[in-house]
């Protein structure tokens, strides 16, 4: 008979530098100290899970792990170099041999060693994304595909075709059904380009930053010898934002942890906010069934917001059916109520937060701790203007300058041409858009349009103008008779116009002298531009006409029904925010009589940008406006949350499905935790939109904002209010 005895290994016990029980709450510190093992760690908003992560990692050096055996993955460089810091100066020791960074640094690390088993040599290139997609150019022209010809992606498309097809280990033929549905008659041409880009970059001796992560797990798996090496190495591993991770990155982690099954995940299920890039939000949720007998460690004590904020930020998220359940508890004393603030319209929005701002300033509240966020960029136009006309300087971080944006420029071209023909920039913007014809064509092309073109174009008299029934917006609704209005509008008002099918049914007006002059032209154009310049010319002899040349608005419709919005889903992976971004552009521009007035705002600001920009360098006070996403990771003593209706937020698209909504919902749970001691929640009653051509329409509450008791949350109303203007 036999049995089993376990030979345990004897150590002598170990003197620890740094009093862990004394230095971490006792959640931090459960998971800080805890057992070889796989464990997930629940980090709620504020709760110090950099610390905790920070002290895990110098906890296990101390217990006798050498650096060199632990792995610390992170998503920024910042990130890694940041909780390496904290390491070395809670051990006073550098630590040159711990293997911490991003996962495609940690990527290219491990390749440079392994690149000759993939038929890679060592010094392999490692190209940047514009580099990238001129190399799927070079793919698309040995196809000999016709870009236009066939309406085919262009090389940025067929780019992030490929990108999210590893990241999200599907085929191309899944993402391009599920993602790009209009292309999928074109399948099998995008995946021949994407053999020839993986064979060109072999030939080459490139790779992508794609290729960082999938190439390292097809070393793993592919070559026995190599992953068996890194598994026995990587003794421990942790992992940052583990909630952000894609299916490739946690089948590479899942892969290296097979051995000793010490893995530490850390993240927070609540702030998964990047699904649209990839991000594979079950990852975190399953990670107790991929890893049985895993612990499971929750840090929910905040540091960072006031109880009154923690109770709004827990009734936010309780909706979400898929989630760990959890609830923030508060280390900060009492402070005031969340403010619920309905305004009339967009524009009284902007002046209750422009006014409250400058109250908290006089209060003591230093602009920098002020933030305002938002779902998208372009619901903080009217902010914008109202804060530069009470000059109170703010910066944006919505990533890349909203108007400085090609699709916002190739469309305000139009605009700007028939305003004004001898712009020559906008001329060549737009004629450039099309196959065949660069620089050097478009500059004859001018030429040759700037002797028939007329001097100026035809001005529209105010009586006529009238007469054609585009009238002033009305003055600006009183917040006392808002819900009045917004109601009996809605029951009284009569249809708003067609304005798209009245477009599309009319035919090519007279007289119509920029058009004329275009057509004037059409002898001299390149072949390959000829359909294109066909259609080019009646879309302007449409945006001349009464009464659609004095409506900005329909003007931008006219050009997205004329070609345009298949340009977008041809040209940019992201498609559909671009055309969001033109649409909501529309309802902006109702509120303007004419292209000339709307124009002008928006050179301010972009103006504003420009501006915004130098304050930075200049280190100015300012208030931070942000899209949520942008903001994420970040706090402020002041939050505002505007534009807080069904359909901005969340936003329509979301609403198609269950997932999209606990997405957002997600989103507006990140956006309440970032503020300290003040939060105010905003929305309009009545707003302009792209359908209603003029006319307001009635808003309806965030349904987010329906699940929050009434309780927690003090509601102001707007009493007295002075003229916008």
């Amino acid at each position: 008979m036999s049995r089993d005895y376990e030979l345990k290994p004897f150590r002598s016990q170990v003197e620890l530098h740094i009093d862990y029980a004394g230095e971490l709450n006792p959640q931090q510190h459960a998971a800080v100290t805890a057992v070889p093992g796989p464990a997930l760690v629940i980090a709620g908003a504020g709760s110090g899970k950099t610390r905790t992560l920070t002290y895990r990692v110098a906890y296990l050096i101390e217990q006798g792990i050498p650096p060199d055996r632990i792995l610390l993955l992170t998503f920024t460089n910042k990130a890694a170099k940041e909780m390496m810091r904290r390491v070395a100066d809670l051990l006073g020791a550098e630590l040159q041999a711990l293997w911490g960074g991003t996962f495609h640094s940690i990527g290219a690390r491990v390749l440079r060693r392994h690149a000759d088993v993939l038929g890679f040599r060592p010094d392999f290139t490692i190209l940047d994304r514009e580099d990238a997609t001129a190399l799927l150019k070079t793919c698309l022209a040995e196809a000999e595909i016709d870009i236009k010809a066939t309406r085919f992606p262009k090389a940025d498309v067929v780019g992030d075709i490929c990108s999210l097809a590893l990241n999200t280990n599907r085929s191309v033929a899944e993402v391009v059904a599920d993602a790009y549905p209009y292309f999928v008659q074109l399948t099998p041409q995008i995946e021949d380009v994407g053999r020839r880009y993986t064979a060109r970059k072999r030939t080459a001796n490139v790779m992508d930053f794609d290729d960082l992560l999938a190439l390292w797990l097809k070393l793993l798996r592919e070559h026995a010898d190599v992953c068996e090496l890194y598994q026995r190495k990587f003794q421990f591993i942790l992992v940052d934002e583990y909630q952000d991770t894609n299916k490739l990155q946690s089948d590479l982690i899942d892969l290296l942890a097979a051995r000793h099954k010490n893995v530490m995940v850390v993240g927070d299920d609540s702030q998964s906010i990047y699904a649209w890039r990839g991000a594979h939000f079950k990852n975190i949720l399953q990670f107790p069934q991929r890893y049985p007998g895993a612990q499971t460690y929750k840090i929910e004590v905040n540091y960072r917001s006031t109880p009154e904020i923690l109770a709004v930020a827990n009734a936010a998220i309780a909706a979400n059916i898929e989630q760990f359940a959890k609830q923030l508890a508060p280390a900060r004393k009492s402070g005031m109520k969340p403010v619920l603030v309905p305004c009339g319209d967009s524009r009284e929005q902007a002046a209750f937060v422009a006014q409250r701002i400058l109250e908290l300033r006089e209060e003591g509240v230093n602009l920098n701790q002020q933030a305002v966020l938002y779902r998208s960029h372009f619901h903080a136009f009217d902010l914008q203007l109202e804060l530069t006309r009470r000059n109170i300087p703010f910066s944006i971080t919505s990533g890349i300058r909203f108007f400085e944006q090609a699709h916002i420029k190739d469309l305000t071209a139009y605009l700007r041409l028939v305003c004004n023909p001898t712009d020559e920039l906008a001329f060549k913007r737009i004629v450039q858009l099309m196959p065949g014809i660069g620089g050097g064509a478009a500059a004859k092309l001018w030429d040759l349009f700037s002797a028939h073109r007329p001097t100026l174009a035809p001005a529209l008299e105010p009586e006529r103008r009238a007469s054609l029934g585009t009238n002033p917006p009305p003055p600006p609704l009183q917040p006392s008779d808002a819900r009045r209005s917004a109601s009996s509008d809605a029951a009284t008002a009569p249809a708003a116009p067609d304005l798209k099918s009245q477009i599309l049914k009319s035919q090519i007006p007279t007289p119509a002298p920029i058009a004329t002059a275009l057509q004037k032209c059409a002898a001299k154009v390149p072949k390959k531009a000829a359909t294109a310049w066909a259609q080019f010319t009646p879309t302007i002899a449409q945006l001349e006409a009464d009464p659609v040349r004095h409506q900005p608005a329909a003007m931008i419709q006219l050009v997205l029904e004329a070609g345009y919005e298949d340009y977008l889903q041809e040209t940019f992976p992201n498609f559909r925010n671009r055309l969001e971004d033109l649409e909501q552009l529309a309802a902006f521009a109702l509120q303007f009589t004419g292209p000339e007035d709307f124009l002008a705002q928006l050179a301010l600001l972009t103006n504003i940008e420009a501006d915004d920009e130098a304050a930075k360098r200049n280190d100015q006070e300012q208030v931070r406006l942000s899209s949520i996403h942008q903001a994420k990771g970040l706090e402020f003593d002041v939050v505002f949350i505007i534009m807080l209706c069904d359909g901005l937020f969340p936003s329509a698209r979301s609403l198609e499905t269950i997932d999209g909504q606990e997405e957002e919902r997600r989103l507006f749970y990140v956006a309440v935790t970032r503020a300290r001691n003040e939060l105010y929640l905003s929305f309009p009653l009545i707003r302009m939109t792209p359908g209603s051509y003029g006319g307001d329409a009635m808003q309806q509450p965030s349904r987010f904002l329906g699940e929050i008791p009434k309780d927690l949350l003090d509601e102001w109303n707007l009493r007295s209010f002075h003229s916008y203007e």
